[in-house]
Parts: C-alpha cells; structure tokens; sequence
C-alpha cells in the first residue's frame, strides 16, 4: 500500500484546521484507555497508511441540498490529506428509512424508488469529491453485504445492544413516551449502520450532530468483531433560508446542488445576516478573517462562491450579472402555462413549452431520467397535472442544460 508520506504533504500533515474548521465534536478524544489514547489528530500525524474515511449518504430522495454537502466537503479534506473517502450509497438501509429525529415510523421504500434516486446522488457529489485521483475514493452500496446477511449473523447484531439502549436513542425515547408506535425493523438500522463500519474497516467516520448514536454503534461493533474502533466526527447541522429551522426540502427553506445556477444565486443572496458566518464557514473555504464588511457584499460572494463550486466560474459570473438585471426571474427562461390546457400530461408540457421537439421525445427523456421539477427526477411518462397551480413558479429541466420557469 503506498505510503501517507507519499501523498501529502508534511504541512498538510500537521496543519490540521481544514480538520477543525465547521467541527462540532471529534469522539473519543484524549481517552483513558490504552488502546484509544491517541487523539485523531495524532493518528493523522503520525499515521503510515492512508485512513479510510467513512460518510454514507441513504438515497431516500432524488436531491441533495447545502446541508447534506457539509460532511460531503469534510470528506473531500481528507481526501486532501491524502486520506481514502469511502462514500456508501445506502441502497439497503434507505429501504428502513433513518428514524433518527422522526416523530414516526417512516414509509419503507422499495428497490425500484431507492435505485432511481442512487442514480442522482453520485452526479450531485461530483463537484465536492475528487473522482480521479487513484486511492482517493471507494464508492460502495451497502446492500453489498447488509443483502447477505443470513438470520444468525443478524441474531448476532440484535445480541450487542439491549431495548434499554435503544430506547435511550432520541427519537425512539421521544415516541415511546408518547406511546407512539416504534416497529422493530427501525432498531435494525443503526446497528445496519454500524455494521457498514464493520464492513469497510472505516478508521474515521462523518456524520451530522444528530447522528451520534448511529456512528457509537459502529465503534461497539467493530470492537465486538475484533477492529479498532474508528473515530467519529461530528459537523453541525445547517439551518435553512428561514434562519430558523434546519434545511429541509419538505420546509421549503433549502437550497438544492443540481438547482439552475441563476435559482442558486437568487436564493443564497438573501442568506440571512446571522447565518452568513456559518454559511461561509460550513459551505466554502473562504478565509472567514478576510470577508466584506457590508452584509449585502457578503451575501453576494457567497452566491457567487457556492455557485462556482457546482456550475463553475462562467456560470457564476452569469448568475450574478442576471440577479443585477432580470430580477428573481434571473437568467431562467420563462414559459407561460396559459399555453396548455389542464388536465396535462407532463410530456406534453415539455413539448408545448419547446424543451423537447415533441410528445415522444418528452417521453423518452423522461424514461432516461433526464427530466426534473424543482429539482425533483420525474420517471413516470404518465405524470399528469390537474391545473395551473400544481405547476406554477416551479422550474422544469430537461437535461443539464435546458430550463424553463412556469408562470401563469
């Protein structure tokens, strides 16, 4: 295996900021016991072979958003470092659904839905994760071996954590107060979790504060098979455009990486003033210290930056030329929706509105994948539209490259 030393630098070896920069919490750090008593950034030190880093994403939806890409870019540093990502696409365990933070069981989704949005998640990643670099990167689906696992080795798993320990989980503690219903599959998925730890002898795993629980199961069973036990690194979560609440599709407030860079700009230049710092801190690697003074000139580097990363610098410099000229239409294309008659099959609109040639290519691109609202992948050729409203204020794409915004 080729040495660390080899592929990276001694300064980058021992300057460890781009570790710290946006960290909530590194565990266990300065244990007592004699086999964990290196800290993780002694271990990065002094380290002879490149660490695998573990992050695993499950693909329960089609988009990821500027929350999901934070422990995405702390993976990319480590990579940086001359350490291995090992991205896991979550095919088995989004088939569960993570109960972490759910007030309620989560619907189970099937092969088909989880396969078509693994299908996104790897393109979306791209921008942040360095894909040439040989031994940079291992990208694995759990179901590689969660899929294999017969009665007696998951008999084995259940027999490393008691309900007590379970239930002390938030999320499950919360609902078995209320006295509403926790199914037994949901205990499956942290020691799943953990279990991919196992799998792919991670030495550091990622995750968002709320997964703590879910990364300390993973220590416990890599012990319990006989591997160290990894560290674990915890990144905040990001609150939304709202300023408010955690950044969430379902809210509203997010802020999508496939999204038309001219949407992207418009969002992000209307960042709160008490999220900018931690905008800058978690989203770019600006020096924090060499900022704009005016919150406005802030929120407008920002944009530019965020749009850079993930359509490049022309498309920035665009971005931010229309938000100075077109107002919040920007440089996406409007098409009016008066032009169709509803009830409308979503291939016809692509037809009418000129981003395909006609009814079968709209089908076709739909079936390849290539179609998408709001950010969302449309697979079904028989997506229909009851009326105006469904539809208004959305923007439909075919491709990389073709956009419309649907007005009235």
């Amino acid at each position: 295996m080729q040495s660390i030393t080899n592929i990276q630098s001694s300064s980058m070896a021992q300057n460890f900021s781009w570790l710290h920069r946006g960290l909530t919490e590194i565990f266990p750090h300065n244990s007592n016991s004699d086999s964990e008593s290196e800290s993780l950034e002694k271990l990065l030190a002094t380290t002879d072979r490149p660490l695998r880093v573990k992050f695993g994403i499950d693909p329960t939806g089609a988009e990821i958003h500027l929350g999901h890409s934070i422990p995405v870019r702390k993976l990319r540093n480590f990579q940086d470092a001359g350490h291995t990502a090992v991205l896991i696409i979550g095919d088995f365990t989004a088939r569960i659904g993570d109960p972490t933070g759910k007030s309620e069981v989560r619907r189970q989704l099937t092969e088909v839905d989880v396969a078509q949005n693994a299908q996104t998640y790897l393109d979306q990643v791209r921008p942040i994760l360095d894909f040439d670099t040989p031994g940079r990167l291992e990208v694995r689906y759990n179901s590689e071996w969660l899929s294999k696992l017969d009665l007696g080795k998951i008999l084995e798993l259940l027999a490393t954590m008691t309900v007590g320990q379970m239930l002390a989980k938030e999320g499950f503690a919360e609902r078995y107060k209320k006295e509403n219903p926790i199914f037994l599959h949901e205990f499956l998925y942290p020691l799943m979790q953990g279990y991919d730890s196992v799998a792919v002898q991670a030495d550091v795993e990622l995750g968002g504060t709320d997964q703590k629980f879910n990364l300390a199961v993973g220590r416990d069973l890599q012990r319990h098979f006989g591997q160290r036990p990894q560290y674990c690194v915890l990144l905040p979560i990001l609150n939304g455009l709202d300023g408010v609440q955690k950044m969430s599709k379902s809210l509203g407030n997010y802020v999508g990486l496939s999204e038309h860079p001219s949407q992207m700009y418009q969002k992000l230049q209307q960042v709160p003033d008490n999220l900018l710092e931690d905008y800058f801190k978690l989203l770019t690697d600006l020096a924090l210290d060499k900022l704009p003074e005016k919150p406005r000139d802030r929120q407008q580097l920002l944009a530019w930056d965020i749009v850079r990363q993930y359509h490049g610098e022309t498309a920035a410099n665009e971005a931010r030329e229309a938000a100075k000229t077109g107002g919040q239409g920007g440089a996406v294309p409007e098409f009016s929706l008066s032009q169709v008659q509803f009830p409308a099959k979503l291939f016809s609109i692509l037809n009418v509105s000129g981003l395909c040639k006609s009814g079968n290519e709209g089908r076709r691109k739909i079936q390849e994948g290539g179609v998408r609202l709001n950010g969302d992948r449309i697979t079904d050729i028989d997506t229909t539209f009851d009326s105006l409203t469904d539809l208004e204020g959305k923007v439909l794409q075919v491709g990389k490259n073709k956009f419309v915004r649907l007005v009235p």
